[in-house]
């Protein structure tokens, strides 16, 4: 005794093709998608995560020397008004 029919046995192989035939376009898609991203962000001139970390710790740094010679010229400042005076 037969438990499924020819024809059902066919639709059923039919879906399954389909199916992956769809997941098959969907999976090409997403990688034309991701290229196109890639070549747009080269063609950005975007910098790297350590580059922009490197750079980071040396504007803290410049911060940093800035404040110092704020403060350094400050004092001078305040020593010529008082010997001025």
């Amino acid at each position: 005794m037969q438990t499924k029919s020819r024809p059902l046995d066919d639709l059923t192989n039919l879906f399954t093709n389909a199916v992956g035939a769809v997941k098959g376009v969907g999976d090409e898609v997403k990688a034309m998608g991701r290229s196109q991203a890639e070549r747009l962000i080269e063609d950005m001139d975007l910098i790297t995560r350590d580059e922009f970390e490197v750079l980071k710790a040396q504007m803290q740094n410049l911060a940093a020397e800035n404040e110092k010679l704020k403060k350094t010229v400050s004092g001078l400042e305040k020593k010529l008004k008082t010997a001025k005076k």
